[in-house]
């Protein structure tokens, strides 16, 4: 049995258990521009699958004047993914990579060993009035033998990705595979990750074939086992159960992610994913020295001026 970080001892057996295995609400948490809704890690789950972060952005009004302005800060052991419904980022890496994050497209950063980069909102678009921003920033795990591997950048347009149609229902597959169909982006480790859309009383099947999977209720409402699950919820559910999720009276957007579990425990501190403390203690210590020329992290080419210190605690 591959290492679950959420095993509970006291886990109802028989007749006491229910397709889902755990329930979330996510934890608002305040990022200077607007609030954000935090699902993974949870006090309940740490990950589901290879996912160890996630994170709700609005639906919100970005109120300051520089919108969002997170300054270049560095990430291990991971891979992020920003998938947006509504808005822009604008990404710029150590890399030298620089591109706008738009609704439905895929932009795979790959930390590796190290990486930084920045996102920040695009003045030109602040200046024209768009300040609307929603979507999802996901945290992916590495696995062990992965951990070190070289930072790199993928972007795949919305049109470059799976999309499945019909019964009122569409399902575009955002990375991994599910349904068939399998995206463009190269992963790490067994995973998948849908967007779906229900129209009213609209249902879809859970993907079979992967060891841990969750759903996560962006807009809308679904209904599983006849209990119903507003916006804003995860539930996370038992390897092997056949599961439906449908569409409440106004419809559905969700979010399906999951995958293999790992066979060893993951360390998470600030912006470090780590299979041991000792690695997220020399990415501390690295980024503390601030050596962008020589050292292991490097500022964005075209964003340097300026960065996040490391946290004192």
């Amino acid at each position: 049995m591959s290492w679950n970080p959420a095993l509970d001892p006291h886990c109802p057996t028989g007749n006491e258990v229910d397709s889902i295995e755990t329930l979330i609400i996510p934890r608002a948490r305040d990022i200077g521009a607007f609030e954000v809704r935090r699902a993974l890690p949870s006090p309940k789950r740490q990950m589901v699958g290879p996912f160890i972060f996630f994170d709700q952005m609005g639906p919100a009004e970005l109120i300051t004047e520089k919108g969002i302005d997170v300054r270049p800060h560095p990430h291990i052991g991971l891979g992020t993914v920003t998938y947006l419904y509504d808005g822009a980022i604008m990404h710029r890496d150590s890399l030298g990579q620089e591109l706008e994050i738009t609704p439905g497209a895929v932009n795979w950063m790959v930390a590796g060993r190290g990486i930084t980069h920045s996102e920040r909102s695009a003045p030109e678009r602040l200046r024209a009035g768009e300040r609307s921003l929603f979507g999802i920033q996901t945290w992916v795990a590495l696995p062990d033998a992965h951990e070190d591997t070289d930072a790199a950048f993928h972007h795949h347009p919305k049109g470059a990705l799976p999309l499945i149609e019909g019964e009122g229902k569409r399902a575009r597959v955002i990375m991994g595979h599910a349904y068939g169909e399998r995206a463009p982006v190269s992963t790490f480790s067994d995973m998948f990750y849908v967007d779906v859309v229900l129209d009213p009383g609209a249902g879809i099947p859970l993907p079979d074939g992967h060891e841990d999977r969750g759903a996560y209720v962006s807009s809308g409402s679904v209904s599983v086992g006849g209990d119903t699950f507003e916006a804003g919820r995860m539930m996370v559910f038992r390897p092997g159960d056949k599961v439906s999720l449908h569409a409440g009276p106004e419809g559905a957007r969700l979010l399906l992610l999951g995958g293999e579990t790992f066979n060893s425990p993951r360390y998470i501190w600030w912006n470090f994913v780590a299979s041991s403390r000792e690695r997220i203690e020399d990415a501390k210590e690295a980024w503390r020295k601030g050596d962008w020329q020589n050292g292991r992290f490097h500022l964005p080419p075209s964003d340097d001026a300026e960065f996040i210190p490391l946290p004192e605690r």
